[in-house]
């Protein structure tokens, strides 16, 4: 079975937008990879974090994620910084990457253009994430169209270092995920939710209580016109709201505007949040059978014994390549 690296950011809260756009992919790879999913937390301060918030961030989100359907007995869950190795094998991968490559990255490159004060590592981070990567023989990694250079700098750089030295890593495939749905802002439906927005009221966030829930959807911009199809072009709110239920309801789109047809905005605005409250307080109810459980410091300390393993036999393998250590 091939294998499939995913990263989960540990930065910001999940949203509506997040499950049905993102988690819900992760869940169907584990049906047909062998699946390692990791928190690269390492990553998250190449930016400011408050540490306490941040600390939070990375145990909510591994619950989260697995409240949403990723199964712990077919992934392999663990946390970036729990194993050395990953900074280990960067500082090498370091050594073997251009200066050429690493100011092309997107990130380095829009900051350090606005005259932003940019650490270095933020310039080091995309050869953080080849280590990521190499180190477990990755042959595939979910990336949108934005994120594929990192992709393609960890190729370039397995493939700089097994033509020096021999076969070493496998050269991993940016694997694009199929087009899903894309979860629009309630307030401002032309722009995607996103848990960065400015309208708190424009996001639904999956530990949001039910009462703030249909609060956010009765309040969700629609039109004047008072009839209910799919135009996102000319009705962008109505059709967004037709997404979300149709996503969670596993029912075609078509099936979603006829069962709506007759119907006002108030009743429609009504039954979708119904789906998204009942859909939602599973999810939270799993979360928090969770978050402070044994169960949780369980799968995460499996996980990083595991990678650890893992990680070692093949940093070994490096250094001895490049002629370090006794």
């Amino acid at each position: 079975m091939k294998r499939i690296l995913t990263g989960l950011k540990p930065s910001g809260e999940l949203t509506l937008g997040s499950l049905i756009g993102g988690i819900s992919q992760t869940v169907k790879y584990q049906e047909d990879y062998e699946s390692f999913i990791f928190v690269p937390d390492l990553h998250a301060i190449t930016v400011e974090q408050d540490p306490k918030t941040l600390k939070e961030r990375i145990r909510k989100n591994v619950a989260l994620y697995i409240a949403c359907g990723v199964n712990p007995e077919k992934n392999t869950i663990y946390i970036q910084s729990d194993n050395l190795y990953h900074a280990n094998l960067s500082w090498v991968l370091e050594c073997h990457t251009y200066m050429g490559e690493a100011s092309r990255m997107t990130q380095y490159k829009d900051k350090s253009s606005k005259g932003e004060n940019v650490s270095v590592g933020l310039f080091t981070y995309p050869i953080l994430m080849a280590a990521d990567i190499l180190l477990y023989d990755a042959d595939f990694v979910p990336t949108g169209i934005d994120q594929k250079q990192h992709v393609e700098l960890a190729r370039n750089i397995a493939n700089r270092f097994n033509n020096k030295y021999g076969k070493t890593f496998v050269v991993p495939e940016p694997l694009i995920p199929e087009v899903g749905a894309k979860i629009m802002d309630l307030q401002n439906p032309t722009q995607k939710m996103s848990k960065s927005a400015d309208n708190y009221k424009g996001t639904i966030l999956l530990l949001d209580s039910e009462d703030v829930i249909r609060k956010k959807i009765a309040s969700a911009v629609t039109d004047s016109e008072g009839r209910i199809y799919y135009d996102p072009e000319n009705k962008p709110g109505i059709s967004n709201l037709l997404t979300i239920y149709s996503c969670l309801s596993k029912m075609p789109l078509k099936d979603v505007e006829e069962k709506f047809k007759e119907s006002n905005y108030g009743d429609f605005k009504k039954e979708v949040a119904d789906i998204i409250v009942n859909t939602l307080t599973t999810i939270q109810e799993k979360y928090n059978n969770l978050i402070n459980s044994s169960k949780l410091d369980e799968i995460l300390d499996d996980g990083k014994e595991k990678t650890i393993k893992i990680a070692k036999e093949k940093y070994d393998a490096v250094i001895k390549k490049v002629g370090l250590n006794r």
